[in-house]
């Protein structure tokens, strides 16, 4: 894959194993927190990566990753994404954690899928990848492609060029991407359902997307 430009908003868990993978892959990458640019001096200076504003990067990438906790995404600029041209494919790892971080989003709990209440925040399509798989699995156990114990990736969206884009980048990470259909449908991948944490390959990632329920269990609601 010919090297993007590729901006990660937040630099928790998955936004810092995403900053190491994608830099070791040759991706031209960008950082932003919350915090600003001083705050990442660190990572930048492990991987590569170049710090910036929350406003600045956003501008000129290819694919944006937003990887923020769920209750911080009203707090993200109105209009951050205003100027984004449409075809920019922007991924949404984040999951509702009502009881363990997030408090109640009356949205969500009334059965809007997660990505779907980030893309009406954000006010841009989204792709949702690496939300079901831990941050040190999705740094250290990619594989090449065909190798026994690579793990599958559900990957959903509406946006059929965008999907195809982030589907690529699961791929070069190593892993196998499954479409998991639109973005109403990512809600078989959130946490609870029988895809979450699993690290299933390719045929009990499917298995495992046919067999979720709609209805969050009780240690999921708020």
């Amino acid at each position: 894959m010919d090297p993007m430009k590729i901006s990660i908003i937040g630099t928790g868990n998955i936004g810092g194993a995403l900053t190491r993978r994608f830099t070791q892959l040759h991706h031209d990458v960008r950082i932003a927190n919350s915090r600003g640019p001083e705050s990442l001096r660190e990572l930048a200076s492990e991987t590569g990566a170049l710090p910036s504003t929350v406003q600045e990067v956003v501008q000129g990438a290819d694919v944006i990753v937003v990887t923020i906790p769920e209750k911080n995404i009203p707090n993200l600029p109105g209009d951050l994404f205003a100027q984004v041209p449409a075809d920019t494919a922007v991924i949404d790892t984040g999951n509702y954690y009502p009881r363990q971080r997030d408090g109640k989003i009356s949205e969500i709990e009334e059965g809007l899928s997660e990505s779907r209440w980030v893309e009406q925040h954000l006010g841009h399509a989204v792709i949702k990848v690496f939300n079901n798989i831990y941050a040190k699995h999705l740094l250290e156990r990619g594989l090449p492609a065909g190798e026994p114990g690579r793990i599958a990736l559900p990957v959903a969206g509406d946006d059929v060029s965008a999907k195809q884009k982030v589907m690529g980048l699961v791929e070069e990470l190593g892993f196998d991407a499954v479409d998991a259909g639109g973005l109403d449908e990512s809600w078989r991948q959130q946490p609870g359902s029988p895809c979450y944490g699993a690290d299933s390959d390719v045929e009990g990632l499917r298995e495992a997307l046919r067999a979720a329920s709609p209805h969050r269990t009780s240690d999921w609601r708020a």
